[in-house]
């Protein structure tokens, strides 16, 4: 009498009532992640800014979007945007974790209430960044209605998203 197939199923069976259907855990919602006062101390390009965390200098990258390189058309516009709304002012910052060169992932709330990541994607100088905010339905909207408008970047007839103009050449 062969006893395998009876062995395969009962292993089969002991390992499925090991193994957990649970979702992997979700990220936690803006109101749960680490948030903080902070002043802005320098703007080093669009999405780029540097804060003060107890005492010591920390590079923000903004979440969510991604404005034009320094050296691209517009790259002047959307620094002196976050500089002229978020420069040396009392701000508060959402920490989203870290990006791959260890800059904090933020979200930036200026002083007036107003979220500089979505005002500079309002004022056409930055894309939604699909590819790290694919669920943003604000971004998504606000980007829409800024290429709509024709305004900052979406006057060109064919802007070249950083993603792109950062691999150029390559």
């Amino acid at each position: 009498m062969n006893r395998t197939p009876s062995l395969v199923c009962l292993l089969a069976l002991a390992l499925a009532s090991c193994v957990t259907h649970e979702q992997p855990p979700s990220l936690p919602s803006t109101a749960e992640r680490p948030t903080f006062t902070s002043t802005v101390l320098s703007v080093t390009d669009g999405d780029t800014l540097t804060v003060l965390v107890n005492d010591v200098r920390e590079k923000v990258r903004l979440n969510g979007i991604d404005c034009p390189e320094s050296d691209q058309p517009f790259g002047s516009q959307a620094t002196q945007l976050a500089k002229q709304l978020a420069l040396e002012k009392a701000v508060t910052v959402t920490d989203f974790g870290r990006d791959k060169y260890h800059r904090m992932l933020g979200e930036i709330v200026l002083p007036d209430g107003r979220m500089l990541n979505r005002e500079l994607v309002r004022e056409g100088f930055c894309w939604w960044y699909r590819k790290y905010a694919a669920g943003d339905t604000t971004l998504e909207r606000l980007e829409t209605e800024a290429r709509e408008a024709k305004r900052g970047l979406w006057t060109d007839a064919n802007p070249i998203p950083p993603w792109e103009w950062r691999h150029r050449g390559r």
